[in-house]
């Protein structure tokens, strides 16, 4: 066991499947054998055009949702030993920053990102190993624990939604996390209406979820007429108590503001590409007291807590993944991806 397989970013749509040295572990790091690693948008964002804060330097690995065995343990290492399922968040915050010590443990001015799931093994960090790992249920696959990391941002977006039950939820942007919002969403005891591209794979899938009402933007394709179906959707007309943007595009962020009905709340959950803006209606802001959240990534409570919704299969990970692929097949599962082909794609690394 001294070469790998690997898929290698060097450089925007050029990404090589490669043999390279196997990683050792060090003090207080475990070495993993990945059972499967899952797509995820901001994989095919960093293959499409780079990404400097996950790949600063090239060829790299890349990828990190993922699920696998541990097959070495370094000096130091108390709570985990070889022949071990894990999972681990991909980011792991400092503790010690401004942010860590006033509660915002998700702002880390020091955080530390994993990379490299797609590749057959992966060392997990010290830091990441004590405060982001976890064992994983006999009961559970790989693939559905390897979904444990959106979820976690998906329960920091609830999180700040202050859904109540009986609410209506318009949730804009059908992809996983979209659906995992779902999901979330009905647990809270809301009803939901999904806006977004609604193949039959995700119709069954949300339905199973708890959703109650679609609109498939793929055959409504006018703003305003989407806008007016949540309202007639909601009581006496007057919109969503809750909008959340889950597609990340800003036409969606204004689409959303205007799917609430008078002081409801829209929580920006779908990240935008840097140096874009919206429109915001600052009459309708100030007299009709809306409330926009921004909320971006999860801290250390949210992923543990995703693991547990996952174990207890509140939210079934095993809906998620369409197919399981070989390594070489990665590019061809993020075009698949985006054709709506699929939800995610489970990674196999170890069959090139």
């Amino acid at each position: 066991m001294t070469k790998m397989n690997a898929a290698m970013f060097y450089a925007p749509k050029d990404v090589r499947f490669e043999r390279i040295d196997v990683p050792s572990p060090g003090p207080g790091e475990l070495l993993v054998k990945i059972g499967a690693a899952v797509t995820c948008g901001t994989d095919i964002k960093t293959y499409e055009r780079g990404h400097p804060a996950i790949i600063k330097k090239v060829p790299s690995t890349f990828g990190h949702e993922f699920s696998g065995q541990v097959v070495g343990v370094g000096k130091g290492v108390e709570n985990f030993a070889e022949g071990d399922r894990v999972t681990c968040c991909n980011a792991v915050p400092c503790g010690e920053c401004f942010y860590c010590k006033i509660g915002h443990r998700n702002l880390c001015e020091d955080l530390l990102v994993l990379n490299g799931a797609y590749a057959e093994y992966i060392v997990i960090p010290a830091r990441m190993v004590k405060v982001n790992t976890y064992k994983l249920a006999d009961h559970m696959t790989y693939q559905e624990a390897a979904v444990s990391e959106p979820l976690g941002t998906a329960i920091h977006c609830i999180k700040h939604a202050g859904i109540r039950q009986g609410d209506t939820v318009v949730v804009l942007g059908s992809g996983p996390l979209g659906l995992m919002i779902c999901r979330l969403a009905h647990l809270q005891g809301a009803r939901v209406i999904l806006s977004g591209e609604i193949t039959e794979e995700r119709k069954r899938v949300a339905t199973n979820f708890g959703v109650n009402e679609f609109i498939n933007i793929l055959e409504v394709k006018d703003v305003k007429e989407r806008i007016q179906m949540v309202k007639d959707l909601t009581t006496a007309g007057k919109g969503a108590d809750v909008a959340i943007e889950a597609a990340g595009f800003p036409e969606a962020w204004e689409e959303a503001i205007q799917m609430i009905r008078k002081a409801g709340t829209v929580v920006f959950h779908g990240g935008c590409k840097a140096g874009t803006s919206i429109t915001l209606d600052t009459h309708a802001m100030h007299y009709f007291e809306h409330k926009l959240i921004g909320v971006f990534h999860q801290d250390p409570e949210d992923y543990r807590r995703s693991v547990q919704m996952l174990t207890a299969r509140l939210v079934d990970g095993r809906q998620f993944v369409t197919e399981t692929m070989p390594l070489n097949q990665l590019i061809s599962a993020f075009e698949r991806v985006r054709r709506f082909e699929g939800i995610k794609f489970a990674i196999d690394p170890s069959v090139m």
